[in-house]
């Protein structure tokens, strides 16, 4: 488990993280999510004892990390995948590593079948593709088979059946009671891979809550009707004050009753339904939600003009 008790890190006048308190669980993947600047990398630094906190205290399993006996195999991190000396072999940066903690021989073999790069193990790192360097950061991460696993960014580079692998890893670690705390940008595979989230901005804790939570935060009070009859529909809906708004000859958007209340008018009415559908927010719509007043450097908006415009050729 990792705990973080009002940690703190101040760079002269600049606070990175202010005052975060929070705990990551043993079981499930917990998701680290915060706009760039937010303080994600300086808080995953401090949990790694990289950085020293100007206040507060961050444990892994009730340790310090500074004074874990083994770190490699309790913690096993990935902050830059690409922090290798080039001229070694991926084989032979992982022996090194394993000859620090006494970690076997078959271990390394293990860890580099896990990855998938069995085929290039003996190839000097510095020729990896970015996609084939996280994969040896993760086998790094893993070659102590630690309890813990602490992984910045663990998708960035990876194809899409690279994104699967790791996704199908990290649920199936949780799955054995290991503790996962894990950052990425993108929300759609979040979504996929985590159950639970800790969203920071500028260095302060904004939502430490489930996924389906955090999504129900921003989701709209409507429900998506598609049925051949939906003028009737609408009828009987706006008769009890609902709101309905058509979008088209069949389908209608309603605000102010749930898909089950609908479900039950159009019963009662014989009228058959195609589609009957609660909107709700992506995780990538909440998250834009709740982050929108902690982005340090926001995109300006276009005038549609040149918004249409943009996407011409010239000659």
């Amino acid at each position: 488990m990792i705990e973080a008790r009002g940690l703190t890190k101040r760079y002269g006048d600049k606070i990175a993280v202010n005052d975060l308190s929070f705990t990551v669980r043993p079981g499930i993947v917990t998701g680290f999510l915060g706009p760039n600047g937010a303080g994600k990398s300086t808080t995953m630094r401090m949990l790694l004892g990289l950085d020293a906190p100007t206040a507060g205290t961050a444990t892994i399993d009730g340790l310090s990390y500074v004074d874990i006996a083994a770190p490699l195999r309790e913690v096993g991190a990935m902050l830059e995948a690409r922090a290798i000396h080039t001229g070694r072999s991926a084989r032979s940066h992982l022996l090194a590593l394993a000859a620090t903690t006494g970690i076997p021989t078959r271990r390394v073999e293990e860890v580099i079948d896990l990855v998938g790069l069995t085929d290039v193990a003996r190839k000097r790192a510095g020729g990896f593709s970015l996609g084939m360097g996280q994969r040896l950061g993760i086998a790094s991460a893993l070659l102590g088979n630690p309890g813990t696993l602490i992984l910045d960014e663990p998708v960035n580079g990876l194809d899409p059946e690279g994104i699967l692998w790791i996704r199908n890893l990290l649920k199936s670690l949780a799955a054995e009671g290991r503790t996962i705390f894990v950052s990425s940008h993108l929300m759609s595979e979040m979504a996929l891979t985590a159950s639970h989230l800790i969203v920071i901005g500028r260095g302060r804790m904004i939502a430490d809550v489930s996924v389906q939570e955090l999504t129900a935060m921003s989701s709209r009070d409507q429900v998506r009707v598609r049925t051949p009859d939906s003028a009737r529909l609408r009828e009987l809906l706006a008769r009890d004050g609902i709101v309905v708004t058509s979008h088209g000859d069949d389908v209608i958007e309603v605000s102010g009753s749930s898909s089950t209340d609908i479900g039950l008018i159009a019963a009662r009415a014989g009228i058959p339904l195609i589609e009957l559908t609660p909107q709700q927010a992506s995780l990538e719509e909440a998250f834009m939600d709740i982050t929108r007043d902690a982005v340090e450097f926001g995109t300006p908006q276009r005038p549609d003009a040149e918004l249409a415009t943009a996407g011409r050729s010239t000659t």
